[in-house]
This record gives structure tokens, sequence and C-alpha cells, in this order.
């Protein structure tokens, strides 16, 4: 009896040292989408199916840069990365606050896009997320994008993560695609030897009430090339010189997502989206934050 006893708790012993190697890995692989970076972007049409004989896709795009991922919070359950545009001459770079992502340990707690500015608040059982990693992705302004949850993979020497949810319209289409309004975003984040890939399989979705019709698949492909931190110097200091503001900034989001429900957020208002408001130096205090987000939230 103690010797089957025995070998029980070693069972669970093993199991539970294997659990805290899976996540040692998983951390280590997010954490590894941090520093300087020269990144390309790629973005092409494959896949047509629209009815519309006059349907136009979208021309290729290709686009370049220099972009630093900063470490914002490094936890045991969350790891928050910003990511920073630095853009022409190392020593007078002009710097472009862009995208963030959150990653949240066994997360129970999702704002799906359903379209149209319109964000679902919905929260699955803890059995439903074992052991997964939910990215959070978020906008300049840091309002909402998308989101999902999956599990790291690490196998064959590959570390990967790849998902499926439904997003807005991408920067790069908002002016000038309106035939569509649903952007569902196949993303896989490999590490390789020299840096990450983002590679995308997406959906271009025509989404109302009543229909839900794909009018074209897109493929995209991202690589993040690392290079010597010293070359994001700029967009470095520029995130030490303006992280209190953004923290701020993200405080309130919080305060808008704790309600825990459905989230509709406005395009504009006074025909300006909110990120040309934050991106000025007339909103640097809590109080005029916290009062301009508010003026979008509907």
């Amino acid at each position: 009896m103690k010797l089957f006893l025995l070998n029980i708790l070693l069972i669970f012993a093993s199991i539970n040292l294997n659990a805290q190697s899976k996540l040692k890995k998983d951390m280590a692989s997010i954490k590894k989408m941090c520093g300087c970076f020269e990144v390309t972007f790629e973005f092409s049409e494959t896949f047509i199916y629209s009815n519309d004989s006059l349907y136009k896709p979208s021309k290729n795009k290709t686009d370049r840069g220099l972009e630093w991922a900063q470490l914002v919070v490094d936890e045991k359950d969350k790891i928050t990365i910003q990511h920073i545009l630095q853009v022409g001459n190392s020593s007078d770079p002009y710097i472009v606050k862009h995208w963030r992502q959150d990653w949240l340990y066994q997360n129970q707690e999702f704002y799906h896009y359903d379209g149209d500015n319109n964000w679902k608040y919905i929260k699955v059982p803890k059995e439903n997320v074992k052991g997964q990693w939910t990215q959070k992705v978020f906008q300049v302004d840091d309002s909402p994008r998308y989101e999902g949850s999956s599990s790291w993979v690490h196998v064959d020497g590959k570390s990967y993560w790849e998902n499926y949810t439904d997003a807005p319209l991408p920067r790069r289409e908002r002016t000038i695609r309106s035939d569509y309004n649903v952007l569902n975003r196949g993303n896989r984040h490999e590490i390789i030897n020299n840096g990450w890939v983002h590679d995308q399989n997406n959906k271009k979705i025509v989404r109302s009430e009543d229909k839900n019709v794909i009018i074209a698949m897109e493929k995209g492909y991202n690589t993040y090339k690392k290079v010597n931190d010293e070359r994001c110097k700029g967009a470095s200091n520029w995130w030490q010189e303006n992280k209190q503001k953004w923290e701020m900034v993200r405080l309130k989001w919080d305060d808008v997502f704790s309600k825990e429900e459905d989230l509709s957020l406005k395009q504009q208002v006074n025909d300006k989206p909110l990120f040309m408001y934050l991106f000025t130096n007339d909103y640097n205090d809590k109080k005029s934050i916290e009062s301009i987000i508010d003026t979008f939230v509907r």
C-alpha cells in the first residue's frame, strides 16, 4: 500500500514538474518577442469569393521599418509588450506608438469582436482554457482590437502559438475598403533563430444579423529580425519619457473592461479618432485622459 501511494505521489510530482517546465518555455517564448527588430509586413489577397463581377482585390502591400518591443509587465500569469515604430535617421528618428499585446495565462474573460466597432463580453469555464495563453491585441490608443486563446506548442525544435479570432478592419484597409466589416484572423506566432514570425491566414467577412459571408482570403507574413538594441535607442528613450502617460491610458481602459459587459465604441468624436487626441500633449493627465476616453465609449 505504501509503495502504491509513493508511486501515485511520484506520478503527480512528475506531472507538476512537466507543467512548470512547459510554463517556463511558454513565458520564455513570449519574451523573445521583445527587443529591437527590423520588421517586414507583407499582405496579399489570395482567393476571391465575392459574387460581384466588379470586385477589385486590395493591392499587394509591403512595408518595412524598425520596431522596438518594450517589456512592460512581466508576471507569472501576465506579460505585456508595447510595440513602438522608429522611422527615419537614427540620430533624429520619428517615433510612432504602435500596437500592444498582452499575454494572460488561463484567462477566462474575453471581449470578442462582433463587427461595426462592437465587442461582446464572454466568460468561459476554467477548464476551457487550462494551460492556454490569451493574446489580447490593442490599437495604438490602447482600445481593444482582438483576442484569442490557445496553447503554446514546443515540438521538433519549434515554438509557436496559433489561433483564429474575429477583428476589426486593419489600419491598412480601414480608409480604402467598406465592402466588408470583419477580418477573421488566423494568427500564428513562431519563434525562430533570429527573431519571430507573425504568419496570418485571414478571411474578409461581411457580417450582419442575417448573413456571414466570406468575400476573400488574405495572406499576411510579418517577419521580425532581431538586431542590436542600440538601433532602437530613440524608441526606447521615447518610451521612458512617455510611459507614465500610457500607464494612465491602460488603467482607464482596464476600468472600462472591468464592467464586464458588451462594449461599443465610436469611430470618431468631432471628426477625429481617439488616437489623434491621445497623441497630442493636450491629454497628459489622469483627468483629461479619462474624460476623452469616456467620450468614445457608447
